[in-house]
């Protein structure tokens, strides 16, 4: 993608936010990886965005839904108001339930773009060092989550000047061994664990989203 069009996917993202029918309540939203480094092209766009716990399990809804649709879980793992209005988005684990990470794929980004989603229940910053640590345990350094990464939405309120500076290409990150040292892992490792994600970056392609509970 070029970058400008990748920042308006971005922007797209933050407004669908902002409008608040969602499958699920989402507290922050980052960008990681080659949009923030201010790459051009972006060869993908990384999303990540944290979801909250989703209050309340309409019992009759779920009925409803799995009489007319086949789909559980509506009203309880996904928003009964949401899906009411995007039937059309809904999407299902392999257990026929609804799935939250499906669900917001299919209603923030679009299928043809090389976008990667990441949703989870916790923030960026503890998601990063949880995914380090169960890397590095199994040796799977292709499962790191990229550290360097710009909030541009968190608690209910989106940040301008974080997206203008992305625009701008104003902001400034360390290599991805550099950012992994950092962390504590030893610079050999820090090595080869960057360029085992890279590799696995390169195989990657079209747009992909991947459910997370830490």
């Amino acid at each position: 993608m070029e970058r400008s069009s990748a920042l308006d996917r971005v922007g797209s993202v933050l407004d669908a936010v902002d409008d608040g029918l969602l499958p699920v309540p989402v507290r922050e939203v980052w960008v990681y990886g080659d949009v923030a480094l201010g790459l051009d092209p972006v060869d993908r766009l990384d999303v990540y965005v944290t979801k909250d716990l989703l209050l309340g399990n309409d019992a009759e809804t779920d009925t409803d839904f799995e009489s007319t649709h086949g789909v559980k879980g509506v009203g309880g793992t996904v928003s009964a108001a949401w899906a009411e209005a995007n039937p059309d988005l809904i999407r299902t684990n392999g257990s026929g339930y609804a799935a939250p990470e499906k669900c917001l794929a299919a209603h923030l980004l679009p299928a043809d773009e090389p976008v990667h989603l990441e949703v989870c229940n916790a923030p960026f910053e503890d998601n990063v060092r949880q995914r380090l640590k169960g890397a590095l345990a199994r040796d799977a350094y292709e499962e790191i989550l990229d550290p360097r990464g710009v909030c541009l939405y968190a608690e209910g309120r989106r940040s301008e000047s974080a997206l203008e500076k992305l625009r701008g290409g104003e902001l400034a990150f360390p290599t991805l061994p550099e950012s992994l040292s950092m962390l504590g892992v030893d610079e050999e490792t820090a090595r080869e664990a960057a360029e085992a994600v890279a590799e696995y970056r390169a195989s990657q392609s079209g747009r992909s989203v991947r459910g997370d509970v830490v």
